[in-house]
């Protein structure tokens, strides 16, 4: 008992939540309105799990959103840790239901009539529908599911850089499709899933993938445990002296990828409201968790 009530007393659910769990809506609304107008009527394959589920249905009649739910169930419980702890955990499990329930109810109450059979432009706008519902889920502090927690568990295991590992995971559907389909729409879906990605940063964090932070607290323990617990981010202490004070105080760096940067937020303000937190952009970031160092010298 002692754990169920500590599970729900992470979750919080004042209005900070309410107004993350619509934006996750919103967000899973618009993926499913990409894959209705744009995606299905013209055979374009989407990338992780629901492309995947794509292809099911376009092969066999199976409907998206149920194939899509279930493929992520063993994902989900395999990556639990990676989540960040209940509240992401809540956030990716709303996330997912809003895409997959809200697809299967458009297709069926308005079926899969194309509205151009241009391919350029269903990928072009549907990768940027995609892209922006993808973008308000992470503005609500979601994941996307399958894809996120495979590509966390590739970066974990294999020491794969988060970028590779989405990749990966993102385009081994949409190759699987140019056998089924043909190589123009395989060609066509890796455009879009470019667009998705690049739509995603903008409406998220802007269009630089990478984030520095610098974080000044009194409670710096409690900030560097928060962020390796719920980010699985390392940090770097720096012994610093303030100006005025002269005191010395330590001081956490920390890199993060642009979708994380609104929940590394959440975090230290939950941690110690009180700290103050100067966040910058980042050319590149090398090493660990990121880009392999030896790709710099290619």
């Amino acid at each position: 008992m002692g754990k169920i009530r500590a599970f729900f007393s992470e979750l919080d659910f004042g209005w900070r939540s309410i107004k993350d769990f619509l934006l996750i809506i919103l967000g899973g609304l618009l993926q499913a309105l990409a894959l209705r107008t744009f995606l299905v009527p013209s055979l374009l394959v989407g990338g992780g799990i629901s492309g995947l589920a794509q292809i099911f249905h376009y092969l066999w009649n199976l409907p998206i959103g149920v194939v899509t739910l279930l493929g992520n169930i063993p994902l989900f419980i395999i990556g639990w840790r990676f989540l960040g702890g209940p509240r992401f955990a809540v956030r990716t499990i709303l996330a997912v239901l809003s895409y997959t329930v809200i697809v299967d109810i458009l297709v069926e109450l308005t079926g899969t009539a194309p509205i151009t059979d241009d391919l350029l432009l269903n990928s072009l706008f549907g990768g940027i529908l995609l892209g922006v519902g993808l973008g308000l889920v992470y503005l609500g502090q979601g994941t996307s599911g399958g894809t996120d927690i495979l590509g966390r568990i590739l970066n974990r295991r294999f020491g794969m850089s988060i970028s590779l590992a989405y990749m990966v995971t993102d385009s081994f559907a949409v190759i699987l499709a140019g056998f089924f389909f043909g190589w123009d729409r395989a060609l066509y879906g890796l455009i879009m899933i470019y667009l998705s990605g690049v739509a995603a940063d903008m409406i998220s964090q802007g269009t630089n993938i990478v984030r520095e932070a610098l974080i000044i607290t009194d409670k710096t323990e409690e900030v560097v445990k928060a962020i390796s617990d719920e980010l699985g981010r390392g940090t770097t202490i720096i012994e610093a002296k303030g100006g005025y004070t002269q005191k010395d105080r330590p001081m956490i760096f920390c890199v993060v990828s642009a979708g994380e940067v609104i929940r590394l937020k959440t975090i230290v303000q939950e941690t110690d409201p009180n700290a103050f937190m100067v966040v910058g952009h980042v050319n590149e970031a090398l090493g660990e968790g990121f880009k392999p160092l030896n790709d710099s010298q290619t």
